[in-house]
């Protein structure tokens, strides 16, 4: 857990949707004042969040398959595999338009994205895809898109040789 994840700017917008229907898993650990402010929301709200303050990456693969969104509110990214990841589990990613997130995720088609790094464009974020989610052939849409996308290194390698090629010409 570090600012440079975004990690305060989920847990305030959590807060701030306390009259939203959601429930929330926060796995990891890092700066102390976040482990205690993810001890703190659940708390809060005992019935909404759970927060296991470890690495496990066990669990991290239990909780992509049995997630619906993954939330990536970083402040810098440069390259990001955590929604990658959900995307081939069928999570819809939720990110801050910044580096490797704002490369892999487009919005409406392989999940949400908001610019701002403040709590409320979050928020905003969430609930798009919240009410996406009232759309069963939407959200099949940007699931399946997601899970679609090829992020290994043979794709890569072609883009790489095809731009090689494109420059040499």
């Amino acid at each position: 857990m570090d600012v440079q994840k975004g990690v305060d700017l989920a847990f305030t917008a959590l807060k701030s949707m306390k009259r939203v229907n959601f429930q929330a898993v926060i796995l990891g650990t890092g700066d102390p004042k976040l482990e205690e402010a993810a001890k703190g929301l659940q708390e809060l709200f005992p019935d909404k969040i759970k927060a296991e303050l470890r690495f496990d990456a066990k669990l991290a693969r239990q909780i992509y398959a049995g997630a619906d969104m993954l939330l990536m509110p970083s402040r810098y990214e440069p390259c990001g595999l955590a929604q990658m990841i959900a995307m081939r589990y069928g999570r819809v990613p939720v990110v801050r338009a910044v580096g490797g997130l704002k490369d892999t995720v487009k919005q409406n088609e392989t999940g949400f994205v908001f610019e701002k790094a403040h709590h409320m464009s979050l928020v905003s974020a969430v609930k798009a895809a919240m009410k996406a989610m009232t759309q069963p052939d939407k959200w099949r849409s940007i699931q399946c898109a997601g899970m679609a996308k090829d992020f290994s290194w043979e794709a890569s390698a072609r883009e790489y040789l095809s731009l090689y090629q494109s420059l040499v010409k």
